[in-house]
């Protein structure tokens, strides 16, 4: 299963229908992570933040807003808050998985140390929050807050949940949602309510970004055993190492005869994994059609995606954010 390359255009075109509002974003972004007092503050944030990520997140909230035709200034605010609480758990994440790779690049824990990048992403977070509250809406501040707390969570529970063999689809849709689906949610369910959307815009709004999420992530699962690493970001075969049952490991074992099950107990369960054990473990898949089935699933979220969108105005970025839904799940083949 390879990467296709040819399907950027629709997260190109949706970079271009909001390239003003984003060089705003990005130079709220700038102003706000410097600090007068900590200088490695926006060393350590603009290590993250210009590392040439796609900012898929907060272009998701301009788009809601333009799509419902909103004409003011906080949509602006609300993009760079989820940025901002995006880079964060990117940050913390790094430590937590003691990662040493992101976007192609040394992680900021490898550059600086631990310490820095747990702090730094505390302060993101303060300034995303500083953020909302500037745009006077209670109801924007608690679904980013509440993401926020549900992104915490879904990280917490995948700690406890990734290396035990019981786990099952349904607890990995509810870690997924945590620690991806719910800031996808967040950024475009906010940018509906600060645009004045209906109640029934809102949930279609969240539904999107809910089900865009879940098939964003399932993606990444299924390219961590054959992405490439110059496009995903990490070494393909990292959260192998890292003992993290995905959804194409979670099928397998479903599956698993008394063998394979205790190669799974060895390197999943007890962390004894040897030079040749990743090449196992994709035979393992690919023997079960893991990876295909999981492919299957993210196809299927994607669509959820494309329908949620049926209620809202019929504009030029709803069609973006529709051919959105495709793109994500085009990374698989």
């Amino acid at each position: 299963m390879g990467v296709n390359h040819s399907l950027s255009e629709p997260l190109d075109r949706l970079s271009d229908a909001v390239a003003d509002e984003m060089a705003r974003v990005n130079a709220l972004i700038r102003d706000r992570m410097s600090s007068r007092h900590a200088p490695r503050i926006p060393e350590v944030t603009a290590h993250l933040v210009e590392a040439g990520g796609k900012r898929m997140r907060p272009m998701l909230t301009l788009a809601a807003a333009k799509m419902l035709g909103y004409s003011g200034e906080y949509h602006i605010n609300l993009a760079a808050a989820v940025e901002f609480i995006h880079t964060a758990t990117l940050l913390h994440d790094d430590v937590v998985d003691e990662s040493r790779q992101r976007r192609g690049r040394p992680t900021a824990n490898l550059l600086w140390d631990n310490k820095s990048s747990v702090l730094v992403g505390d302060f993101l977070f303060a300034r995303s929050f500083l953020l909302m509250v500037e745009t006077g809406s209670l109801r924007v501040l608690d679904i980013l807050a509440n993401a926020s707390a549900t992104i915490s969570e879904g990280e917490v529970l995948q700690l406890t949940a990734s290396q035990d063999l019981k786990t099952d689809e349904d607890i990995y849709r509810q870690i997924v949602r945590g620690k991806t689906a719910a800031l996808f949610s967040a950024a475009t369910e906010s940018g509906g309510v600060i645009a004045g959307a209906s109640e029934a815009q809102v949930r279609a709004l969240h539904d999107y970004g809910d089900a865009l999420g879940i098939a964003f992530q399932i993606v990444d699962d299924v390219l961590d055993f054959g992405g490439v690493a110059a496009v995903i970001g990490k070494n393909t075969g990292d959260d192998f190492r890292e003992r993290k049952l995905t959804l194409p490991v979670i099928k397998a074992v479903a599956q698993a005869d008394a063998r394979e099950r205790a190669f799974w107990v060895r390197t999943i369960e007890k962390g004894q994994q040897g030079p040749e054990d990743l090449a196992e473990a994709m035979t393992i898949l690919q023997r079960h059609g893991a990876l295909e089935a999981a492919r299957e699933d993210a196809l299927a979220w994607a669509a959820r995606a494309r329908n949620a969108l049926k209620v809202l105005p019929d504009h030029p970025v709803r069609a973006m954010l529709a051919d959105l839904s495709d793109f994500v799940v085009s990374r698989v083949a």
